[in-house]
C-alpha cells in the first residue's frame, strides 16, 4: 500500500440509532432542559450517547479515551445533586480535547513522546463545564503538538464523518468528528491557528473562537505566546453559546441583537499568496452575502491588510508553541514525529532570537479595520477537507505546503486575539458541508453569535454527517 494512501476506507454502512430512544441527536440544550426539569435522568442520558459511541467510533477513530464507567458515575451524581434544577448543562456529554487535563486521566497532547501520570485536578474549563453539570464521556484524538491542520498519529487516524475517506482537520479533530457524529452533542476544542474554526468548516458544526481573554487559555506552556484560545463545537447556535458562556463564567442567555442594521465587510482574498478560493466556497459566501443583504444590512466588499512582518509574526509563534510544549512535557524528542521534531526545532530558534511575541501591530492594524465596519465575512478553507491518510509519515514541507494550501483564512485572527466564528453555509462540496467565517473586533462575541443565529433561522444547516445521522437510522 502506498504510505500515502493511508488505512483501508471503512465500509460505508448506516449505523443503527442508540437504542431508538429519541435522545441522541437532541441538542445539548434540550437535554439539559428535561434533565433539570426530571424528565430525563442524566444516567439515561449518557447511557444512550456511549451505545451511539461504540457504533460510530470503529468508523470515525474521534476518541483517545472512553469514559464510560466514570461518566456513569458522574452522570448519577448529576441526578442526585440538589442544585440539579440550576445546572445549564445538567446531563450532558461533552468530549474533551486532549491537551487539557481531565482530573484522573492522562493528557498526552497527541504525543507518544513521553509517558505523563493521570492528571491531579481539572483544567479550569473542565472544571466550569463539570461544574454546570456537564458529563466527560471521552478524551478526544489531536495530533501531536496540535500543530497540523490533520488528526493522525502513528497507528491512528480520525476520519470525517461525511467521508470517511476525508480527515475531520485539526487540530480538534477528534471532538469535531465526535459532535458530527452525534456521539456528543457539545465538544470541548481550543484554536491556536484555526483548530475550532477548520474541523468546524470540514465536519459542518458552528463553533467560535473567543477574542483574548474572555474564557481562560492555559492550554501548553503559555499558548503558544497567546495566540490560542479554549471553546466549544456545537450543531446549533445556541449551543454554541450555551457552552461558551459556561466557558466565559457568565449568564447563559441568549445574545440581543444589534440597535439596527449592521456594515458587514465581504473578502474572499487569500492572505497565502497564489492559493484560491473553489468554486463552492465563493458560493457559499455570496449566498451568505445576498442572505444579509436581504436582511437589510449593507454589505461592503473591502478587503484587511495582512502584512509579511504579521504573518511571519503569527508563524514564529506557532513554530515556537511547538517548542514550548514539548519542553514543558518534558518530550523525548527522538521519539517525536519526524515533522515535528523539524517544527520544534525552527521553534527553538525563534524563542532564542526572541521572536515569539506578542503581537500589538497586528491587533492594533486589525481592530482599526472594524473602524466602520460591524462584521467581516470571509471564506474558511480553499477546497474540500485533506484526504484521511498518515500525514504525520510525511516531512514537514509537506505538512506545512497542505496546511497553508487548504486554510489561509484563520490564522491571523489568532494573531490579533480577535473572536472569529464559522457557520455552516452555501451549497456544500459533492456531500461536504461548506462554511463561512464571520469575524468581528474585541468584544464582538455576542454581536458574532446573534448574527450567526440569524443565518441559522434563514439558512439552517443539516446537523449530522448523513451516513451517522442518529435520527435518520432505524432503532
Amino acid at each position: 500500500m502506498d504510505a500515502g494512501a493511508g488505512p483501508a476506507r471503512p465500509a460505508a454502512l448506516p449505523l443503527p440509532a442508540a437504542g431508538g430512544d429519541g435522545l441522541v441527536g437532541l441538542t445539548a440544550t434540550e437535554l439539559a432542559a428535561r434533565v433539570r426539569s426530571g424528565g430525563l435522568s442524566a444516567v439515561d442520558v449518557v447511557r444512550a450517547h456511549l451505545r451511539h459511541l461504540a457504533a460510530a467510533e470503529s468508523r470515525i477513530g474521534a476518541f483517545r479515551v472512553v469514559r464510560a464507567e466514570a461518566a456513569l458515575a458522574e452522570a448519577a451524581a448529576v441526578d442526585a445533586s440538589p442544585r440539579r434544577a440550576e445546572l445549564p448543562l445538567a446531563g450532558v456529554p461533552i468530549a474533551v480535547k486532549d491537551n487539557v487535563a481531565v482530573a484522573g486521566e492522562v493528557t498526552t497532547d497527541g504525543s507518544p513522546a513521553h509517558s505523563p501520570g493521570p492528571a491531579a485536578a481539572d483544567h479550569p474549563v473542565v472544571a466550569r463545564l463539570r461544574e454546570a453539570g456537564a458529563v466527560v464521556v471521552g478524551i478526544t484524538r489531536v495530533p501531536e503538538l496540535c500543530v497540523f491542520a490533520a488528526t493522525d498519529g502513528p497507528g491512528t487516524l480520525t476520519r470525517n464523518p461525511w467521508d470517511t475517506a476525508r480527515s475531520p482537520a485539526g487540530s480538534s479533530g477528534g471532538s469535531a468528528a465526535a459532535v458530527a457524529a452525534g456521539v456528543v452533542p457539545l465538544a470541548h476544542g481550543n484554536d491556536g491557528m484555526g483548530s475550532l474554526r477548520l474541523p468546524a468548516a470540514a465536519c459542518g458544526l458552528v463553533t467560535l473562537k473567543p477574542g483574548s481573554g474572555v474564557v481562560p487559555a492555559a492550554i501548553g506552556a503559555d499558548s503558544w505566546s497567546g495566540m490560542a484560545e479554549n471553546g466549544v463545537l456545537a450543531t446549533t447556535v445556541a449551543d454554541l453559546a450555551l457552552g461558551l458562556a459556561v466557558l466565559a463564567a457568565v449568564d447563559p442567555e441568549p445574545p440581543t441583537g444589534p440597535v439596527g442594521p449592521l456594515r458587514i465587510a465581504v473578502s474572499t482574498r487569500s492572505p497565502v499568496p497564489g492559493v484560491r478560493l473553489d468554486r463552492a466556497g465563493r458560493a457559499a459566501v455570496d449566498a451568505v452575502a445576498a442572505e444579509l443583504r436581504a436582511a437589510g444590512h449593507t454589505v461592503v466588499h473591502r478587503d484587511p491588510v495582512v502584512t509579511p512582518v504579521a504573518a511571519l509574526g503569527t508563524v514564529a509563534r506557532w513554530l515556537a508553541g511547538a517548542d514550548a510544549d514539548a519542553e514543558a512535557l518534558g518530550l523525548d524528542r527522538r521519539a517525536m514525529e519526524r515533522r515535528n521534531r523539524v517544527h520544534a526545532r525552527l521553534g527553538s530558534w525563534v524563542r532564542r532570537a526572541g521572536l515569539d511575541r506578542p503581537q500589538p501591530a497586528l491587533r492594533a492594524r486589525m481592530t482599526a479595520f472594524f473602524g466602520d465596519v460591524d462584521v467581516l465575512l470571509t471564506p474558511v478553507t480553499s477546497g474540500p477537507p485533506l484526504p484521511a491518510r498518515p500525514w504525520h509519515e510525511r516531512g514537514w514541507l509537506a505538512n506545512v505546503g497542505a496546511d497553508a494550501r487548504w486554510a489561509p483564512w484563520t490564522a491571523a485572527w489568532n494573531g490579533a486575539g480577535l473572536p472569529a466564528l464559522v457557520l455552516p453555509a452555501g451549497p456544500g462540496r459533492a456531500g461536504l458541508p461548506t462554511s463561512v467565517q464571520l469575524v468581528g473586533p474585541p468584544g464582538a462575541e455576542a454581536r458574532l453569535l446573534w448574527l450567526a443565529g440569524e443565518l441559522e433561522r434563514r439558512m439552517p444547516w443539516r446537523r449530522y454527517a448523513p451516513v451517522l445521522d442518529p435520527r435518520a437510522a432505524p432503532g
